[in-house]
């Protein structure tokens, strides 16, 4: 993949985080450098154990890979959140080699970036790019890997949960900012078709209805149900 040019200032990435932020919870990261006193913060992967175990006690009673697979799903979309949100609405992808992160009191897990670097890309292409290797390869690879050594799951329902996080994500920004939602289905065609992520689901008609091909197991959960782009039914027309 061709190497994103690099921006060198870190006002143009505060300042696309700041705005992203305002999208909701997930969107959010700190670049508070106050936060560093605060010992608590640790790198991806430690914590991937206690978000298991705090995600199956908020579900209850559950089987195991299905609380690792809730998990991970939800902090697939928290990391795409910022990332996809700075990348679609500011052309900047947010470095998150210095991201920490700490314990979640509400489901959403505080994030904070130590240092605030991004990249300014010149086209679609290595915009995708840049947010791929950012997500997938930066973290989610390394995540998954921490979950699967933790609780046996396929790593095709893994990366099934990323590219399902990844189009939740761009719905939820296309929902705010409506004018993007032509830049956000050709970004989420890019990441679709690249790495990991390929072969994870397909879009169906012009904008972000998809079908994932592999299940996250959240219909196990007592009155959890199908998720709507579920690989288990034909989503009904409209429904996302």
């Amino acid at each position: 993949m061709p190497t994103a040019r690099r921006d060198d200032s870190a006002v143009p990435t505060a300042e696309a985080l700041a705005d992203v932020a305002a999208l909701g919870p997930f969107f959010a990261v700190s670049i508070d450098p106050a936060e560093a006193a605060d010992p608590s913060w640790r790198p991806f992967p430690d914590g991937v154990e206690r978000l298991i175990e705090t995600t199956a006690a908020r579900l209850g009673a559950v089987e195991p890979r299905v609380a690792a697979s809730t998990a991970q799903l939800s902090l697939a979309a928290r990391l795409w959140s910022p990332v996809l949100g700075c990348a679609l609405l500011h052309g900047v992808v947010p470095d998150l080699t210095p991201l920490r992160h700490r314990a979640a009191e509400d489901g959403v897990v505080p994030l904070w970036l130590e240092r605030v670097r991004g990249r300014r890309c010149a086209g679609a292409q290595e915009l995708a790019e840049a947010a791929y290797r950012a997500v997938a390869e930066g973290r989610l690879q390394a995540i998954n890997a921490a979950v699967r050594e933790r609780v046996p799951l396929a790593e095709g329902l893994l990366w099934g949960n990323a590219a399902s996080a990844l189009i939740g994500t761009l719905r939820v920004i296309v929902a705010a900012r409506p004018a993007h939602a032509d830049a956000a289905r050709d970004l989420a065609v890019r990441l679709l078709g690249m790495g990991r992520l390929r072969g994870g689901g397909v879009l169906r008609g012009p904008g972000l209805l998809f079908r994932r091909r592999s299940c996250c197991l959240y219909y196990r959960v007592p009155g959890g149900g199908l998720c709507g782009d579920c690989c288990l039914e034909e989503p009904p027309a409209g429904r996302r």
